[in-house]
């Protein structure tokens, strides 16, 4: 593999609609407007490839939700949304509203770099009245410096309390060269005791090696301005560092982890469920 292709692309510097876009893609998987023909076009090649991408996506997005409700539970009032993407239901600033009580002080940052993710979340934070606890800030994750020094950031995040990081569905659109595991030690060394670090990841370690899935998928992506790259539970769980994973000893699918006690799976859920790991750290005292 050459140099340039084990890195995730620079940061786009205008709205490109011709070329698929991972944040928009999602968008549709979800049943979104927020996306162009390029992306709809790439979502339907994927969703050949591999049939249940649209339930993969769905149930990351559920396990989102449990996320943070499980942060807010155990007393955390700020979080960081690092690869947010395009708004649509079940957003973070939406969640927390929905599950605290007027005047109880929350503080919400999303990060994207992706033009359109970034102007449809603001217009959604102005729609809702979000702007004095929620902000949108516009860069790469690999550039954490600038994420934690950005004006939004330190007007509403303090890194001396808890803070909830979330990574979903983001990492594995990082390649090898990109040093996920460094970033990650980076972001973590930043947070005080008692924050969260919450990780989602694509993986195929339900294949067997020789399936030609994986290289379909990720085959399909190369073609967008996000070319992606599946890893197994062994590369994602060092990224936690020494941090305690929560509720589960280990990565598990994320509709395995604190399920609803009535959430029933259908037929297509329970084969898309063994294409994503996720996990929830958190820092010792």
């Amino acid at each position: 593999m050459a140099d340039s292709e084990r890195r995730a692309p620079a940061m786009p510097q205008d709205v490109d609609e011709k070329t698929p876009n991972a944040a928009r893609v999602y968008d549709y998987y979800l049943g979104g407007e927020h996306n162009f023909a390029a992306d709809r076009e790439l979502g339907d090649k994927v969703a050949q490839a591999f049939p249940v991408i649209r339930q993969t996506a769905m149930l990351n997005r559920a396990w989102l939700r449990r996320v943070v409700v499980d942060a807010l539970d155990a007393g955390i009032r700020q979080f960081m949304d690092i690869g947010s993407g395009v708004p649509t239901m079940g957003n973070v600033h939406e969640i927390v509203r929905a599950c605290l009580a007027p005047g109880d002080r929350v503080t919400v940052v999303y990060v994207d770099y992706e033009a359109v993710a970034v102007q449809h979340s603001r217009i959604v934070l102005e729609r809702d009245g979000a702007t004095e606890w929620a902000a949108i800030v516009q860069e790469d994750l690999r550039h954490p410096d600038a994420i934690l020094a950005h004006p939004d950031t330190h007007r509403l995040i303090d890194f001396s309390r808890p803070v909830c990081l979330l990574m979903v569905s983001v990492l594995h659109f990082l390649g090898p060269d990109d040093g996920p595991g460094q970033l990650l030690d980076s972001y973590r060394s930043r947070l005080a005791p008692a924050s969260r670090l919450a990780i989602s990841h694509g993986t195929v370690d339900v294949l067997d090696p020789d399936d030609p899935l994986q290289e379909r998928v990720t085959g399909l992506y190369r073609g967008s301005s996000n070319p992606s790259w599946m890893r197994s539970k062994a590369e994602i769980r060092p990224w936690f560092g020494d941090w305690p994973l929560l509720h589960y000893p280990d990565l598990v699918p994320p509709s395995d982890w604190l399920p609803e006690p009535d959430m029933e799976l259908t037929e297509d859920e329970r084969t898309a469920r063994p294409f994503m790991w996720c996990a929830v750290a958190e820092k010792a005292p």
